[in-house]
């Protein structure tokens, strides 16, 4: 897969050469599509910063450049700077043919740690509200079950085990597989919601569509799952497309940008003044289970955790914490005292 030197770097078509032998790379590896996404656009941005059409080479110099300039120009984000910086070290090992040493004063950014942003019981209500169909229902599974977004998006309908109450969430970040709950008190709105589908699903399939990506090579070992039921997206999107490879009527699941912004709209029209995002639901609902004497370990299983450390984050948002701390203050005005320089009595401040 390695470039023919620096004639093939210069030539014209390098950059789109070069981006094909990348995903043709990253499949191999099985890597998922949103990191054959986000690498992809770091090579691009990366040919497009050194102007690899009109020729040079591309070598640990220039690597560090970028990088540099990603932290110094642009002053991008730790955990932004080590992807692209992830993205450089596969570029130049599968796709030029030589690995990338060490580079000299790039070191991988450390990442700060974040408390993450977390709403109370009464603001999740008040956004849930907010929302309606099919993207309120997503919201709740977020809360109720501590899925990501896509998780949620991707779940299909043998996912869903209404008898043993659990949720089966497969290929989750990493491509691990794990189980967490089904919240009881959504099984009504949730059988509703998948009865609409299913009756969706028959008229597709009655109009000749009814078709649904299946993952890895399952659509050539079992060419009929694809308009089977069990297979389908528990969150249809709304329009049906065609295949550009296979040519059939398919139908996607919902895209995670409606619900991003149905969710901004809901936190706006509930008067949150908190920057909360789909993401803060999954952080709540960990959260809250503290809160109800959950057992860790347990919640780092439900949440998909591979490191107890970053389940550990939440115990520094628990009410137990800094909020059930009485702070000093509160003594002294609370017994009559007034801060030294204020004059009691009726006045304006």
């Amino acid at each position: 897969m390695a470039a023919n030197g620096p004639a093939a770097q210069g030539s014209p078509d390098f950059t789109r050469t070069a981006l094909v032998r990348l995903e043709r790379a990253l499949r191999v590896q099985y890597y998922s599509p949103r990191t054959l996404e986000a690498y992809g656009g770091w090579i691009r941005r990366f040919l497009r910063f050194h102007r690899a059409r009109q020729g040079g080479e591309l070598g640990p110099a220039e690597a560090a450049a970028f990088l540099g300039a990603l932290a110094e120009r642009r002053r991008v984000s730790a955990s932004t700077q080590n992807q692209a910086r992830s993205a450089l070290v596969f570029f130049y090992r599968r796709v030029l043919g030589r690995p990338l040493p060490p580079l000299v004063g790039v070191t991988p950014a450390g990442r700060p740690r974040r408390i993450p942003v977390v709403l109370s019981r009464e603001e999740v209500a008040r956004v849930i509200a907010e929302l309606s169909g099919a993207k309120q229902l997503v919201a709740m599974l977020l809360y109720g079950s501590g899925l990501r977004l896509l998780e949620a998006l991707r779940l299909r309908i043998k996912d869903i085990d209404f008898a043993r109450l659990q949720i089966t969430v497969r290929g989750g970040k990493g491509d691990k597989d794990r189980v967490t709950v089904l919240p009881e008190a959504l099984v009504p709105r949730l059988r509703a919601h998948l009865g609409r589908v299913e009756r969706l699903h028959q008229r597709d399939l009655l109009r000749g569509a009814g078709c649904v990506e299946l993952p890895g090579a399952f659509a050539r070992k079992s060419p009929s799952a694809q308009r089977a039921w069990e297979w389908q997206w528990v969150f249809p999107a709304t329009s049906v497309y065609r295949d550009r490879v296979t040519g059939e009527r398919r139908r996607h699941h919902l895209h995670e940008t409606a619900v991003q912004r149905a969710m901004r709209e809901a936190v706006l029209r509930a008067r949150i003044s908190k920057r909360a995002t789909c993401h803060t639901l999954r952080h709540s609902f960990a959260t809250h289970l503290l809160e109800s004497g959950a057992d860790i370990r347990t919640i780092q299983e439900l949440l998909g955790h591979s490191d107890l450390e970053t389940t550990m984050i939440y115990t520094h948002v628990l009410q137990r914490g800094a909020g059930a701390v009485r702070s000093p203050l509160e003594g002294l005005l609370g017994g009559g005292v007034d801060p030294p320089g204020r004059v009691r009595g009726p006045g304006p401040d």
